[in-house]
């Protein structure tokens, strides 16, 4: 496999004692024994790479490349070069001989398409014939290539909505969309979010070689009161951020959470 075109992730680094995340899960693993397409939806920082990565560990394609892109880090042609390829001379810069395209790297194996919604419409096309037809054609080529990928698509907004007002195609919407899961915000995952943190906590504090950090009963509180905007991203950041000092309070505001110290005793 090329560097970093394998998946991180299991279905055993999904940690939640939450039912709907159990469900979830469950159901998310018997899609992985499946070719279908998947959506993934859900807030920011929620995990939906994280899921991605263990239905492609948990596949038939496990052998083969996982590529995670997300579509709303490129501009238009640079998407399109990278994930079709190129012939030589396609444009301004291109490689002698060309380029295969992330499609061809990924050939038997799985692409993550991160951010799915701001693919422009001309890039929706070409996506739907790679799920219709099974084939590519390179910027600039005459030429289909045969691909057997298989597509996880994400996004944090309503896709529905979109199709509504004309900035998603229907056709390409109902492709994606046949098997779909949600992923619950941190919020509603109340009973997860000190074992998250806990978690986190101890792995940062073995990377910066710190104190463990233990909760006291009112941090725990104000964890699970917070709202955590930013989902496990953010509780991530902030783990990091009282494990490598070792000990902490944490005060949440109105829309951040803020670290003071001694509420969160280090060991």
């Amino acid at each position: 496999l090329h560097k970093g075109h394998k998946a991180k992730y299991s279905f055993d680094d999904i940690i939640t004692d939450h039912t709907v995340m159990k469900s979830l899960c469950s159901v998310a693993a018997r899609m992985a024994e499946t070719n279908s397409s998947v959506l993934i939806t859900g807030e920011s920082g929620t995990g939906k790479e994280l899921l991605a990565s263990a239905i492609h560990n948990a596949s038939g394609r496990v052998q083969y490349p996982y590529i995670a892109i997300n579509c709303a880090a490129m501009p238009e042609h640079l998407l399109e070069s990278e994930l079709f390829g190129y012939e030589e001379g396609a444009f301004t810069g291109a490689r002698k001989n060309g380029k295969p395209g992330l499609f061809e790297y990924a050939h038997r194996g799985t692409i993550f398409l991160d951010e799915i919604e701001d693919m422009s419409p001309m890039l929706q096309v070409k996506l739907l014939r790679v799920l219709q037809e099974k084939e590519v054609m390179r910027v600039g080529g005459s030429q289909l290539i045969n691909v057997d990928v298989r597509i996880i698509a994400a996004t944090n907004e309503n896709l529905e909505h979109l199709v509504e007002s004309g900035q998603f195609r229907k056709d390409l919407y109902y492709r994606l969309s046949a098997v779909s899961v949600t992923m619950p915000a941190l919020r509603d995952r109340k009973d997860d979010i000190n074992l998250l943190f806990r978690k986190f906590a101890s792995d940062f504090s073995a990377k910066y070689g710190m104190s463990k950090v233990s909760l006291t009963e009112d941090a725990s509180i104000m964890l699970r009161r917070y709202r955590w905007p930013g989902n496990i991203r953010q509780l991530k950041n902030v783990a990091e951020a009282v494990s490598a000092l070792e000990s902490g309070r944490i005060s949440p505001g109105s829309d951040k959470c803020v670290i003071d110290m001694d509420v969160l005793a280090s060991i």
